[in-house]
C-alpha cells in the first residue's frame, strides 16, 4: 500500500512507514534527504551571511545598524518556532512546512534585492519567519515518520549536516563574496530551497487534517513578546546598552510580564499555542532544561573558540573554521554510534549522562589553555567536548519527541528547538560580557590605562587590527584574550554540571516503534502508567 493511502489512527498516530523488517522505503529516505537539505538553508545561513557581511557593508552603508541584519533574523526565528510548531499540529505538517520553504525563499531573494541597510533588516525578519519553521517541520516530519526507536539510525546524518554547516557555511561564503558577489550568499538558497521544495512536495504523504479550532492568537502574542524581549536583552545587554540600564530593565519586565500573562492564557484556552500539560512530563521538562544547557555552551563555545584559534595561536579565519575538525568530527561518529546503539538496544539514558559528563570536561579541559597550548592539544580538548555533543544533540531531541503524544509532536519539537535556541542567545551574551570584562581586566593590569583604552571599543579585535599594536600591546592582547577564554570555559564547565545532573533523574522509558511489546501509557512522571499503577498496588 503506498504512503498516500494510509490513514491516521483514531489517536492520530501516522502508521510506520517501514515495512516488516524494519527497512524504511525509498520515498521515505527521498523525503530525508529534502528534509536534510531544508535544515543545510536553516543552519547555513547565518554562517554564509556572516563572512559577507563586511562587504555588504561597505556597499549598503549602515555600520551603525549592521548587528540588526543578524539580530532580526534571530528574533524573528526564535519567535516564530512555537507558533510554527502549533500550526503543523492543528492543520497538517506538510502544508505548513511547505508554506515556511516558501516563506524563506521569498525572504531570501529579497534580501538579495535590498538597495539599502533598512530593506535588508526588514527581509532577513521575513527570512527568519520562514526559517523558524524549518527546523520545527524537519524534527516534526521526522517524528511523524520515523519511530523513536529506528530514529537513532538517522542521527549521524544530522549532526554531519551540522558539521557541514559549521565548516562550509563560512568557506562557502567567503567563496561565493569574492567571485560572485554579496548577493548571491541570499541567492544561492533559492535552487536548493526549490530541490526540497519539489522533492517534499512529490513524495512527503501524510494524513491531512482539519482542525476547528481558533487559533490562540492572544497566546501567540504574548509568547512572541516574551522571546523578543529575552532576544533583546541577550543582543544589546552590555553592548548597545548597560546590564543595569532602564533600557535593559525595561525589557526585562516586559518579558517577565508577557511570560507570566502567556502561562495564565494557556491555562484558559482550547488549544493553547504551548500547551503546559507536556511539561508534566518529568523526562520532558529534563530534556528541556538540558537542551537549554547544551544550546548555552554550545554556542558560547562556537563563538568564543575560533576567536582564541586566531588571536592566540595565529590562524586565519578559514583555518580557525577548519580547527575546528575535531570537535565535528568526534560529535559527527559519536553521535552516529549513540544512535545505532539506541536503536538496536533502545537505550539512551547513558548516553545523556555520559554527554553530560564529556561536556564538562571538555570545557573544562579549554579553560586550561593558555598561550603556550598547541593546536594539538586544543584539539583534543576539542574532541572531548565535541563527543558530549554527539551524545546529546539528537538524544534530547529523541526523548523530547517520545515524551509527548503524536497529536503534540509539532509544540514538542519546537519546546524543544525554542529552549536550546533561547539558551544558545543567552550563552553568547553572559559569556560575551565575561569575556570582555576579563580582557579588559587583563589589558589593565599588564599595560595600566593605556591597555583599557587599547580595548575601550570592545574587547574583540580582527587580525590586521592585532598586527598593528606594538609588540609589547600585542603580547598583552593575547594574554588578556587567553585569560578571557578562560574565564568563559571554565564558568561553562560549572552550568553544564546542571544539565549532567538533570540527566541523572531521566527515566528509562520503552521508544515507541521497538520491536518489544508496544510501550504502555506514560504517566506523568515519566514511568509507564501500567507498571506505575502496579507498584502502587
Amino acid at each position: 500500500m503506498g504512503m498516500s493511502q494510509k490513514k491516521a489512527t483514531p489517536t492520530g498516530e501516522i502508521p510506520k512507514p517501514a515495512d516488516a523488517g524494519g527497512k524504511q522505503p525509498a520515498s521515505v529516505r527521498v523525503v530525508l534527504f529534502a528534509l536534510m537539505i531544508a535544515m543545510l538553508l536553516a543552519m547555513l545561513d547565518n554562517m554564509i551571511v556572516g563572512t559577507a557581511m563586511p562587504t555588504i557593508v561597505g556597499e549598503l552603508g549602515g555600520m551603525s545598524h549592521l548587528s540588526w541584519v543578524v539580530t532580526a533574523y534571530t528574533l524573528a526565528t526564535a519567535a516564530s518556532t512555537p507558533i510554527w510548531g502549533k500550526l503543523g499540529d492543528l492543520y497538517g505538517r506538510k502544508g505548513v512546512f511547505l508554506t515556511s520553504i516558501v516563506i524563506f525563499l521569498i525572504g531570501s531573494a529579497l534580501s538579495g534585492m535590498a538597495q539599502d541597510m533598512g530593506q535588508l533588516i526588514g527581509f532577513r525578519a521575513v527570512q527568519g519567519l520562514g526559517a523558524g519553521g524549518l527546523m520545527v517541520g524537519v524534527m516534526a516530519i521526522i517524528g511523524d515518520l520515523i519511530p523513536p526507536r529506528e530514529r537513532g539510525k538517522y542521527q549521524g546524518m544530522m549532526a554531519g549536516v551540522m558539521a557541514v554547516a559549521m565548516i562550509g557555511g563560512p568557506l562557502v561564503g567567503g567563496t561565493i563574496t569574492d567571485h560572485l558577489g554579496w548577493r548571491w550568499s541570499f541567492y544561492i538558497n533559492l535552487p536548493l530551497g526549490a530541490i526540497a521544495l519539489v522533492m517534499v512536495t512529490a513524495v512527503l504523504h501524510l494524513p491531512k487534517k482539519r482542525s476547528q479550532a481558533r487559533i490562540d492568537y492572544v497566546g501567540a502574542v504574548l509568547l512572541t513578546v516574551g522571546i523578543t524581549s529575552l532576544v533583546l536583552i541577550t543582543t544589546w545587554g552590555g553592548t548597545e546598552y548597560d546590564w543595569l540600564s532602564g533600557q535593559i530593565i525595561g525589557l526585562g519586565v516586559t518579558g517577565v510580564v508577557a511570560l507570566l500573562a502567556f502561562v495564565f492564557t494557556e491555562t484558559k484556552v482550547r488549544e493553547p499555542v504551548l500547551p503546559l500539560h507536556i511539561f508534566r512530563n518529568r523526562n520532558f521538562s529534563l530534556v528541556t532544561v538540558i537542551g537549554f544547557g547544551v544550546g548555552f555552551v554550545m554556542f558560547g563555545s562556537m563563538t568564543f573558540l575560533p576567536l582564541f584559534q586566531q588571536t592566540v595561536q595565529g590562524a586565519s579565519a578559514t583555518n580557525s573554521g577548519l580547527l575546528l575538525l575535531p570537535m565535528l568530527l568526534a560529535m559527527m561518529a559519536v553521535s552516529l554510534v549513540a544512535g545505532r546503539v539506541t536503536t538496536s538496544t533502545g537505550k539512551y539514558k547513558l548516553f545523556v549522562v555520559g554527554g553530560g559528563g564529556l561536556i564538562t570536561a571538555g570545557l573544562a579541559l579549554l579553560s586550561l589553555m593558555d598561550t603556550g597550548t598547541t593546536r594539538f592539544t586544543s584539539g583534543l580538548y576539542m574532541a572531548v567536548l565535541g563527543a558530549g555533543m554527539g551524545f546529546l544533540m539528537q538524544t534530547t531531541m529523541l526523548i523530547a519527541q517520545n515524551s509527548v503524544e503524536m497529536k503534540d509532536m509539532g509544540v514538542g519539537s519546537s519546546s524543544a528547538t525554542l529552549f536550546r535556541t533561547i539558551g544558545g542567545s543567552f550563552g553568547v551574551a553572559i559569556f560575551g560580557a565575561i569575556f570582555n570584562n576579563q580582557v579588559q581586566a587583563t589589558m589593565s593590569e599588564r599595560l595600566g590605562a593605556a591597555g583599557a583604552k587599547a580595548t575601550s571599543g570592545g574587547a574583540q579585535m580582527d587580525i590586521k587590527a592585532l598586527e598593528k599594536l606594538p609588540g609589547a600591546v600585542k603580547d598583552a592582547y593575547m594574554h588578556a584574550v587567553s585569560s578571557g577564554t578562560h574565564q568563559v570555559f571554565l564558568w561553562g564547565a560549572l552550568i553544564s554540571v546542571l544539565g549532567f545532573a538533570a540527566a541523572w533523574f531521566l527515566k528509562e522509558v520503552p521508544l515507541r516503534g521497538g520491536p518489544a511489546k508496544p510501550a504502555e501509557p506514560v504517566d506523568d512522571g515519566g514511568a509507564p502508567a501500567g507498571r506505575a499503577m502496579a507498584e502502587a498496588l
